[in-house]
């Protein structure tokens, strides 16, 4: 994959001049990146405090809105494993086989649409996409209260899945939008851990939904329509005030986008283009990278079946179902614990995001073999889990990787949706192995968590290796000029058509036709 030459091809024949002697090549306005038609023929200057000030000013606009979806995204899925101990068993008439299989078929059905989603997300307003999702994903949720059998929470747990399948992805775009690599893992960890203030949350409505008594609905009902109502309220928040991109983002002045936009430009890769291209998506089916984090992210989510199972395993150390359910606000500190202190040392650690999701790995391996060797005593096992926590950290920076390490818009859509392909593989086979005829112990399913965290270990290791070996083979490449004077057809203000020159970042180049790009390790 290191040359480049054939997968320029189409590239290469864009730039050709269609007649005449032009000197430098011109591209049609739509294959260029958005963010060409804001700095295009502009020389921008950057100063570093303005700089600060701008990214301050996107973390308090997107910042809350984004933890506060993702903490929902989370809590709702996992009310189901909530709903475990709250009744739901004889409340909706299920076995353990058919709880199995509702977590199997949330993640069947984000699998088929995960590509139709991150298609839409291409062609249509992110924030606007992700809210009519966030929108469905709410009545979905409040549905499973009115569910009494199997058929009824499998048609909501179909939902929830379809409309999964924009919310992580969706994420990814706009942190790599909006944030160098640099700050990428960072954003990406504050997002993402609160999932932890989602299990925290989760734990105490739920232990709350136990002391409502009287009424018609049971506490695991009550559990549904209270979190489907948070969410619901999430999603008109997100339409009104959540941006698609630095180029229209309300909440900057049109001076801001630009400089916004040049923050980014160390990136290499640009913020989006609305044109699908053919040539992206080839490449990404042809790049190795590309399906070691499609592996890393497939094996590393065969355990995160954990997360549902959680307090059906607490509850089986000997633990009353009041103590599980408040211990699982536990679970949920120790999560935004490891995952904070994983993605600072992956931030602030030289070339170590591949170091510090390993030794997160260690950690959660020790722990699960730790739940499998200590005699029947409750609260070693307890605390034994809860390094085995440190497990969810890991994928935190392998999400934050992917987007740092592509570019090309069209490439980038299609391996976030390789990549989210394989979270659904791995989910789906996940729930199989927690049978009840290994419970309460669980010797098999923790033996299985213990050999995938260490398999997803080894291949991130191999991942740094080949890009720290494609950084040193373009070192020694000579300068590739091909796109260093490169032009747009621009209408300027007196309704005339003038070319501008374009930056190589935002040409929309892929990370292999752009030889000046580096991968971070």
């Amino acid at each position: 994959m290191s040359d480049s030459k054939a997968d320029d091809s189409s590239v290469t024949d864009s730039l050709k001049p269609e007649s005449g002697p032009i000197v430098h090549p011109v591209l049609d306005s739509r294959d260029v990146d958005v963010a060409a038609h804001l700095i295009a023929g502009k020389e921008v200057v950057l100063d570093p405090e303005e700089a600060a000030r701008i990214r301050r000013k996107i973390d308090w606009h997107l910042m809350p809105l984004m933890c506060v979806l993702y903490m929902m995204q989370f809590a709702d899925k996992t009310t189901l494993g909530q709903s475990a101990v709250l009744g739901l068993f004889d409340g909706a008439h299920i076995n353990q086989n058919q709880f199995n299989w509702l977590n199997t078929i949330f993640y069947l059905f984000f699998l088929a649409f995960e590509y139709p989603q991150n298609l839409a997300l291409q062609y249509l307003p992110v924030g606007k996409w992700m809210s009519v999702n966030i929108f469905v994903w709410s009545v979905a949720l409040m549905s499973h209260a009115a569910c009494h059998n199997f058929g009824g929470l499998f048609a909501a747990r179909a939902f929830l899945g379809i409309c999964e399948g924009a919310i992580t992805p969706g994420f990814m775009i706009v942190t790599s939008m909006f944030y160098t690599r640099q700050e990428q893992s960072q954003r990406v960890g504050y997002w993402f851990l609160m999932n932890g203030f989602a299990i925290v949350m989760l734990g105490l409505i739920a232990f709350g939904t136990l002391h409502i008594s009287g009424g018609p609905l049971e506490p695991w009902q009550w559990l549904m329509i209270i979190f489907g109502i948070i969410t619901f309220i999430v999603s008109v928040l997100f339409w009104f005030f959540f941006p698609d991109s630095p180029a229209t983002a309300r909440f900057l002045t049109p001076e801001e986008r630009v400089l916004a936009v040049e923050r980014i430009k160390v990136n290499q890769a640009g913020l989006e283009n609305k044109h699908w291209k053919k040539e992206h998506l080839i490449e990404c089916l042809k790049d190795p990278k590309t399906w070691l984090f499609f592996f890393i992210s497939a094996i590393s989510n065969v355990t995160n079946s954990l997360s549902n199972q959680r307090q059906i395993i607490v509850k089986g150390f000997g633990f009353t179902v009041e103590q599980t359910t408040l211990f699982g606000c536990v679970d949920g500190a120790v999560e935004i614990l490891v995952i904070l202190c994983t993605v600072t040392s992956a931030t602030y650690w030289k070339n170590g995001r591949a170091y510090s999701a390993t030794l997160a790995y260690a950690v959660a391996i020790l722990g699960s073999i730790l739940v499998n060797a200590l005699p029947n005593e409750k609260f070693g096992l307890l605390f034994s889990y809860w390094i085995s926590v440190t497990s969810i950290a890991p994928f935190v920076v392998v999400l934050a990787w992917v987007g740092a390490v592509t570019a090309g818009h069209t490439k980038r859509i299609s391996t976030n949706a390789i990549v989210m392909i394989g979270y659904a593989v791995g989910n789906s086979v996940g729930s199989q192995y927690w049978k009840a005829k290994y419970q309460p112990r669980d010797h098999i399913p923790w033996a299985i968590l213990s050999a995938c965290w260490f398999s997803t270990a080894v291949l991130i290791m191999v991942l740094r290796f080949y890009l720290a070996s494609q950084n040193s083979l373009r070192n020694n490449e000579p300068h590739d000029a091909k796109y260093d004077n490169v032009y747009v057809n621009e209408k300027s203000e007196n309704g005339n058509t003038e070319a501008l020159k374009v930056d190589k970042e935002f040409l929309d180049l892929t990370d292999i036709q752009n030889r000046d790009f580096r991968y971070v390790l």
